[in-house]
């Protein structure tokens, strides 16, 4: 194309200019504003996360004041212009210099000029003046590429590229974690803390203030993970065991006795630990049924996402299903959520006496009516994806104030749970933090396989959890 001749090509398609279609003079040019998105994708891609680009922080204190575009950034827009239109497709980049004369903020719009300065016909060399200014007419880039132009004419569809969607994981836990500071910190029995992925949970979670920990197991064991770990224990309580069973008993007679405020699951079985918890006599048992809350934080999702049970009580009944929704309707509470929204989950919306779990949901909503459940809305029974999207529960005619806005999603048995919540796990990179309620104490009921920030989220949760039955004693 030249200065005189704009492209009428349809914007589906993409053409070049042959080396003998090119005329000295030839330009072509493109405009784009940068975002913030631009920067993370650009980072993301590149792998360059100099705080100068990605830091808001740490940028006010750098020589511009303010979050800058990468300099390549502006470079790939050259390189877009090469290959998409001057020359274009079956274009063969040689060699490019590059000035950056200024820099580009959020929100400046530049322009990208490639015009050609010189034609070498011996090998069909193109050589291309590049400048790249902004809104104010400002140089921020200049230079020079010399480029292979193409010798036959080349049009194509122009591909459709997929969108880029970012999901910040543990966002939420951040926020539960903000909204922890200026509570003082529980004192918390961390039970059998013998591998490094349990024992950095803790440690880290020491750090920002949520717990105090009070390291209960085999000494050996937990100072062999430090080790691995690269962890200072010196400034930790350590309380030796021989094994695992001793060190969940000694957790919970603690708990019982005061000594400390919570309990949070290291390297051992669930079932080895709740052994110790729900012991007639000497256990940690209240008038509540106990229960457990997956905390999920699902990067798609709007809004905070409780599951719940999912772990503890296997195949609950009417009365279990009661305590459990409670539990979790005051977990919300303390998380900020003042009337939580529960969808009583089955496999249809409708109520019939072969599926007993729609017939707990329709008693389980009357006894809220009846205030036997007291503090959130219910509604169902509802199928899942009624309960987290309004589009499918408009399709279905579903007139509901709980159905594609749920906060807390009651599951029909242990089963249907745990596979509902791993399933969000790892198809939908969810981040799962857990809770056993009901409890004297709040416990810390993260998995094995759990990383740093999900054993965060659990401690953030019991530590507002706690701080709130407190107030509210």
């Amino acid at each position: 194309m030249t200065p005189d001749q704009p492209s009428t090509l349809p914007i589906d398609r993409i053409e070049n200019l042959t080396f003998d279609e090119i005329e000295i003079g030839s330009s072509a040019s493109l405009s784009r504003t940068l975002s913030h998105k631009d920067i993370e994708l650009f980072a993301i891609v590149s792998g360059d996360v100099n705080p100068a680009h990605v830091d808001a922080e740490f940028a006010k204190t750098d020589m511009f004041h303010k979050i800058i575009a990468h300099g390549m950034w502006g470079g790939a827009l050259i390189s877009t212009l090469l290959g998409t239109e001057l020359p274009g497709p079956g274009t063969i980049y040689l060699d490019q210099t590059l000035k950056f004369l200024a820099p580009v903020g959020l929100g400046d719009t530049v322009t990208v000029i490639v015009k050609v300065i010189e034609k070498l016909a011996v090998k069909h060399h193109v050589i291309l003046e590049c400048t790249v200014t902004n809104q104010r007419g400002e140089a921020v880039i200049s230079g020079r590429a010399e480029v292979i132009a193409p010798k036959e004419k080349i049009s194509r569809p122009r591909v459709i590229l997929p969108e880029v969607e970012f999901r910040e994981k543990g966002r939420r836990y951040q926020h539960l974690i903000a909204m922890t500071q200026g509570l003082q910190p529980l004192r918390t029995a961390i039970v059998h803390p013998v591998d490094a992925v349990s024992l950095c949970g803790a440690i880290e979670a020491a750090r920002l203030g949520l717990i105090i920990p009070i390291l209960i197991g085999p000494e050996e064991k937990i100072r062999l993970a430090a080790l691995q770990a690269d962890i200072d224990l010196s400034q930790y309580e350590i309380i030796s065991t021989e094994h695992s069973h001793e060190a969940a008993a000694l957790a919970v007679a603690m708990a019982r006795s005061g000594q400390v405020e919570a309990l949070m699951k290291g390297s051992l079985h669930t079932d080895e630990l709740m052994h110790a918890v729900v012991a007639p006599e000497t256990g940690l048992r209240t008038a509540r049924r106990m229960s457990h809350v997956f905390a999920i934080d699902a990067p798609r999702y709007p809004r905070p996402l409780f599951i719940t049970d999912a772990a503890l009580n296997i195949y609950p009944t009417l009365e279990d299903k009661r305590d459990i929704v409670q539990n979790a309707i005051e977990l919300a509470h303390a998380l900020g959520i003042p009337c939580p929204r529960v969808a009583l989950l089955s496999a249809v919306e409708t109520v019939t006496s072969s599926i007993k779990s729609t017939l707990d949901a329709a008693a389980l909503c009357k006894m809220a009516e009846r205030n036997q459940i007291t503090g959130g809305i219910l509604d169902g029974p509802l199928a899942f994806d009624n309960a987290v999207s309004a589009e499918a529960a408009a399709t279905k005619g579903i007139i509901s104030h709980v159905a594609g806005i749920a906060d807390i999603l009651l599951v029909p048995d242990v089963e249907a749970g745990n596979m509902l919540a791993k399933q969000l796990e790892y198809l939908a990179d969810a981040e799962m933090a857990g809770i056993v309620l009901g409890a004297r104490v709040p416990i810390m009921l993260t998995s094995r396989a759990d990383k740093t920030l999900a054993r965060l989220g659990s401690c953030a949760i019991g530590l507002l959890l706690a701080r709130h039955q407190g107030k509210v004693a």
